[in-house]
């Protein structure tokens, strides 16, 4: 078998000597790391946004939606009920800078947000923005 270092007597190095350069590239690894945390974590004036599942705190505004949809698939504005042919009269004009926005309930089926996208769609809206809450 075949010994890792050899004997003392025969490296011409001290105890000493063999342990300084076996701690060497340990002090680097540290040193590189230590550099990297401190580019890497940069403290930032921002506070951290909200989790998704932590309450909303009482002065944060919820955004303005142009339609709201609720679990049943009801479609509102202003917390009127409307139909199709009302609902395309009441949205603003589709514009492709800005978008328009959705509020729609957690629970909302799939087949009902996408009668509303088609509904949407057939009125010249190409640019929607959906917002959603997680349930709790």
């Amino acid at each position: 078998m075949t010994e890792l270092f050899p004997p003392p007597s025969t490296s011409g190095k001290s105890l000493m000597e063999r342990v300084e350069d076996a701690l060497l590239p340990l002090i680097n690894l540290v040193f590189l790391l230590l550099m990297f945390f401190i580019v890497a974590g940069q403290l930032a004036d921002d506070p951290l946004p909200d989790l998704p599942a932590t309450p909303a705190s009482s002065e944060q505004q919820s955004p303005h939606a142009d339609l709201m949809v609720d679990n049943k698939g009801n479609w509102r504005i202003h917390g009127e009920n409307l139909d199709a042919q009302a609902l395309l009269q009441r949205l603003p004009e589709p514009d492709a800078q800005t978008p328009l926005k959705i509020a729609a309930a957690s629970s909302l089926t799939m087949a009902d947000l996408e009668s509303l996208l088609r509904t949407l769609e057939n009125g010249g809206y190409k640019e929607i923005l959906l917002l959603t809450e997680p349930e709790a």
